[in-house]
């Protein structure tokens, strides 16, 4: 029924429950159909360890997706990516044979995947990040 890729304990739960509610969401189903779907089709989007501590969950222990999200969450809390800080986005450096060009494109893209940051800190960040070939030449261009 579901085109997921299969949970096997390497990424953020959150976001396989997230992406499998969705999923299940985006099916033709009536309102009362959608938590009985949730709570029997979960079991199939797992592989590997996932899959084993899903067969392991006691008989009749869990009455609700919320509630069988909540324990599944709490199991591979281990795999929940470090929120990322504003302050992340002065990490981003050009490489030494990175051209401009690609840098700014690389910087942006990275940049998105940072929280919300002011242009001027974006600026700034941008700034600092550049080799010294391309500051030495951003300077020359002013």
């Amino acid at each position: 029924m579901l085109d997921l890729p299969k949970y096997n304990g390497t990424s953020d739960p959150n976001e396989h429950v997230i992406v499998y509610i969705c999923a299940v969401k985006g099916n033709d189903l009536k309102d009362g159909e959608i938590e009985s779907v949730l709570l029997k089709k979960f079991g199939e989007t797992l592989s590997k360890w996932s899959m084993i501590w899903c067969h392991k969950l006691s008989p009749n222990s869990i009455d609700a997706f919320a509630m069988l999200a909540n324990s599944f969450i709490k199991a591979h809390a281990g795999t929940i990516k470090v929120a990322t800080r504003k302050s992340d986005v002065f990490k981003i450096k050009q490489r030494e044979n990175e051209m401009l060009r690609e840098f700014v494109s690389r910087f942006q893209m990275e940049r998105m995947e940072c929280p919300p940051v002011s242009d001027d800190w974006a600026v700034q960040a941008f700034t600092q990040g550049l080799n010294k070939r391309s500051l030495v030449a951003s300077k020359q261009l002013k």
